[in-house]
């Protein structure tokens, strides 16, 4: 059985295509489990009291699991299913508090795109921006990735 992709290859994308995902509610089990996949277990996210004392007033969410939540919804939408050879690095800017209870939503836009020196891929750059629920930007993001280009995704008819 072959792999049916979604997403989309390099000679797809143009600068300016923009892409919303779904939206996605944070909740106390997210923390809860990321805190023990990362081991970070810093009071601003698991106690309440601490939390309520301290700058933020209330407990946070890990700006990690945003930003992991925020590219899985992107994954989820389709455009870089299956397509994806790598996320090559990320910039990040953390903007807001998420905080339980919040729903977040990604908007990445195409910014960039070149060629490789390799005839099965090529970067393209994506300005990623996750909203909160009363659309307050919560992290802003460039993501540049390696896709593959036409003709080039293993294991499907190309």
């Amino acid at each position: 059985m072959r792999y049916r992709i979604r997403g989309k290859v390099f000679e797809e994308f143009n600068i300016g295509d923009e892409y919303t995902t779904g939206a996605r509610t944070v909740t106390e089990a997210d923390i809860v489990n990321f805190a023990g996949v990362s081991g970070d277990f810093h009071p601003e996210h698991l106690n309440e009291e601490f939390a309520a004392q301290g700058a933020m007033g209330a407990r946070i969410a890990h700006g990690l699991l945003v930003l992991a939540m925020a590219t899985g919804l992107l994954n989820q939408t389709g455009p870089t299913e299956g397509t994806t050879i790598a996320l090559m690095e990320m910039k990040v800017r953390f903007t807001h508090p998420v905080r339980p209870g919040d729903t977040i939503t990604t908007v990445a836009r195409v910014t960039g795109k070149r060629e490789t020196k390799k005839p099965d891929r090529g970067i393209v750059t994506l300005a990623a921006t996750v909203l909160n629920q009363h659309e307050v930007a919560v992290l802003e993001a460039e993501w540049p990735l390696m896709l593959y280009r036409k003709g080039h995704v293993p294991g499907v008819g190309n």
